[in-house]
């Protein structure tokens, strides 16, 4: 009987069955996944909106509703004014300065009679805001002022509520122009040691400006006594009949407007000497040309004028070149840098915030609050009543109207970002001082009538120059690097390097930065030629070394192991740098030579840059940038390029070398081909590692907000703007908010990016996929 044939025991149906525990597991796992991922989405988004809450208030307009209303019982012409809070407004017509108290519900009337000299009649006053003083003509010729003064008493018990109180101070009256004639217009600009009071003055039907300047001189012991040290009759200088006058704060400058709508740009130098610098007329293409009303805005540096039929326009000083005696002479002249939406009429009322550049333009029933930084209508609209004086009070809270009735009207007004919008953040702007429109991002100074310029233009433009540099440096080194070790460079060796590289992304850029700062730049800014002469000799150097291995016998060549070429040029890499470094001073003192104005030349590129190109030439610059930031960047591109070259199916380059192609044409046909979608991946991920960098380029950059793409100046990055100034920023003002809109476009920029890149890389892996 044959020996049976041991049978194989049956596999059973159970042990390929998963246990509960680990169905369990893999439930909870991708359940975990699931929610990973969604609570990344809900985190970006979350991020998105909290952003965009931030940064939506800029772009709103102003409000305002009626809060107060008192009759105050005056008819008539006068002056408005108010403390900064709103509390006891006063109106002055010529007799007493009465104060209307706002402050309780049974709103009352107190007056108090201004102490004038023996004889003085006031026939004519205007009101400057921000110091409540107003200025009087008088009827025999003289001129003079007192101030308002407001003081804040503040609750000494609970329940008790804060109170202003008001008094009067006096200044001294000086006669102007011809003793005895009537006053009609006056103006009064105060600049501390120096003064200046003008006035039009009818003389026998005819009007004439007079003017006179005021020195006070200051000591330890306090102000001395105002001494007039100029007295000027202007009415020569002038063409037509004088209408209007305005005088600087600084109190060195004097505006005068004709009947004709000229204006006229005196200067006084040391109130003793004076010249018409400028003649000059806003409305010149209009029919007609006449001004309604002018006044400055807050710092006295431009003036808004309007005309007749509600065209206006914003003129500025700004040093312009002027030719006199044959010389060309840079002088501060007025230019015309705004043209404001047009009014539906004539302005007869003009009000100055005193603390940005708002302004308030009225007539009739209609009142208009504009920004003369950002060109826009904040807040208009038509009352229900007719207007007769208009104020803004110091802390920009409150409107204030008179009407025709003798009713005074309070409106609380609720404008915190008056300087943002559209055209502020992303268009140019013509600022204060400047001779052109530009973008330019300042937000601080030292001085409080300063003019905000958030533009971020400037900001864009340096995080894509730093950027740029960064990946020219970067991209082509770890493109390559990570092609020839994925391909060439033999596994022992590829174990050191690959792991090497890794490392090298793990250091902190704050480190990276500190060296490029202290350390690199220093040798940069005195190496600049040799440097650029190693960029152009290591890479001819380099492909004729290996042209001419090439060349040579095929014995020759075989001798040397597959992918331990590179030894072959380690020696000549480094006498190629070596040779090019030393012989950088050479080409500096052959090729950058300067010649210098007072005869002699020298050989300094440092010098022969700015001088040829017309750019500056600064020590922490963007080359200084792109090595230090490129030297981030490398290890990222060239990692995830490396794994996208190294994950190409061996069996396409095996196929391809046995079809007879050489390596680097298999690399060049199949692999590069074949992984285009993650290096393309990689090139995005660097991009964003760049784009997104902040100390680096806040220690290695000059850190300076400029426009331009020069290698060798610095720039101001997004993300470093934001790093440097957040901190100081209070909390939701308008650069608060403007650093969140910075933040907001970095993140749209790389979001548009990412969402191009994935689109990309999409098709690129559908267009070379092996299945």
């Amino acid at each position: 009987m044959p020996d049976r044939q041991p049978t194989q025991p049956r596999p059973v149906p159970a042990r390929f069955l998963a246990s509960k525990g680990t169905i369990l597991l893999d439930r909870l796992m991708t359940r975990a996944i699931q929610f990973g991922g969604l609570g990344i989405i809900v985190a970006v988004f979350g991020i998105f909106v909290f952003i965009l809450m931030e940064i939506l208030p800029l772009f709103g307009g102003a409000k305002a509703h009626e809060d107060k209303s008192f009759s105050l019982g005056i008819v008539g012409q006068g002056v408005l004014g108010v403390d900064e809070w709103a509390q006891k407004p006063f109106f002055y017509d010529g007799n007493a300065v009465r104060f209307a108290d706002l402050s309780t519900e049974d709103s009352k009337v107190e007056e108090q009679l201004p102490v004038f000299p023996e004889g003085a009649k006031p026939i004519c006053w205007t009101l400057d805001n921000k110091s409540n003083r107003v200025t009087v003509g008088t009827k025999d010729g003289r001129i003079g002022s007192f101030k308002v003064q407001y003081a804040s008493k503040l609750a000494s018990v609970a329940g008790e509520k804060s109170s202003v109180s008001a008094n009067l101070k006096m200044d001294e009256f000086h006669p102007i122009g011809i003793a005895g004639k009537p006053l009609s217009a006056v103006s009064f600009g105060d600049g501390g040691a120096a003064k200046i009071m003008a006035a039009i003055q009818n003389v026998d039907g005819t009007p004439q400006v007079h003017a006179q300047c005021i020195a006070e001189k200051r000591g330890l012991m306090g102000a001395g006594k105002p001494t007039v040290v100029g007295r000027f009759d202007l009415t020569p200088h002038l063409k037509s009949k004088p209408t209007l006058i305005l005088a600087s704060a600084v109190g060195d400058n004097l505006l005068v407007s004709d009947d004709q709508g000229r204006l006229y740009y005196f200067f006084f130098t040391n109130g003793t000497k004076m010249e018409l610098r400028q003649e000059f007329q806003p409305f010149s293409d209009l029919k007609d040309t006449r001004i309604s009303s002018m006044g400055y805005v807050f710092g006295d540096v431009s003036i808004v004028a309007t005309s007749m039929d509600g065209h206006q326009q914003v003129w500025s000083l700004y040093n312009q070149i002027t030719e006199k005696d044959g010389q060309s002479l840079h002088v501060r002249l007025y230019g015309k840098i705004k043209e404001m939406p047009e009014l539906n009429g004539a302005a007869e009322l003009f009000a100055s915030s005193q603390r940005n550049k708002t302004f308030m333009v009225a007539q009739g029933k209609n009142v208009s609050v504009r920004h003369s930084t950002s060109g826009t209508v904040r807040w208009e609209k038509e009352l229900p009543f007719t207007l007769a004086r208009a104020v803004i009070d110091g802390k920009g809270e409150h409107l204030l109207f008179l009407d025709t009735s003798g009713n005074l009207h309070r409106y609380g007004y609720h404008d915190p970002h008056p300087e943002s919008g559209w055209r502020a953040f992303f268009g140019k702007i013509w600022y204060e001082g400047a001779d052109k429109p530009e973008y330019t991002w300042q937000s601080t100074s030292g001085t409080d009538d300063f003019e905000p310029k958030l533009s971020l233009v400037p900001l864009i433009v340096g995080s894509l120059k730093g950027t740029l540099y960064a990946l020219l440096f970067a991209v082509p080194i770890a493109l390559l690097a990570a092609v020839y070790s994925a391909n060439f460079l033999p596994q022992e060796v590829k174990s050191v390097v690959k792991p090497a590289m890794e490392i090298m992304a793990s250091l902190p850029s704050v480190v990276l930065g500190f060296l490029a700062g202290l350390w690199l730049a220093p040798i940069i800014e005195d190496k600049v030629p040799s440097l650029l002469l190693t960029f152009i000799a290591l890479p001819l150097g380099v492909m004729a070394l290996g042209w001419a291995f090439t060349k040579l016998p095929v014995t020759l060549r075989s001798r040397v192991p597959a992918g331990s070429e590179y030894w072959l040029l380690v020696l000549p890499i480094l006498l190629i740098i070596a040779a090019a470094w030393t012989l950088g001073p050479w080409v500096e003192s052959w090729a950058f030579v300067v010649h210098q104005p007072g005869g002699g030349s020298v050989a300094d590129f440092r010098l022969w840059w700015p001088q040829v190109t017309g750019t500056p030439f600064d020590q922490r610059n963007s080359l200084v940038v792109g090595f230090m930031m490129g030297f981030a960047v490398i290890p990222i591109i060239f990692t995830i390029t490396e794994d996208a070259l190294s994950n190409v199916p061996p069996q396409l380059k095996a196929a391809s070398l046995a079809l007879g192609a050489t390596r680097w044409q298999m690399v060049r046909s199949i692999v590069i081909p074949v992984a285009s979608a993650g290096i393309f991946s990689a090139l995005m991920i660097g991009f964003g590692r760049a784009v997104g960098e902040t100390m680096i380029v806040v220690m290695a950059t000059g850190n300076t907000p400029i426009m331009d793409l020069n290698i060798f100046s610095g720039m101001r990055t997004l993300s470093a703007n934001i790093a440097v100034e957040l901190p100081e920023a209070p909390v939701h003002s308008t650069h608060y908010r403007t650093l969140f809109l910075g933040a907001m476009a970095l993140f749209i920029m790389t979001f548009a990016l990412n969402t191009v890149a994935e689109v990309m890389r999409f098709r690129l892996r559908e267009r070379f996929k092996i299945v």
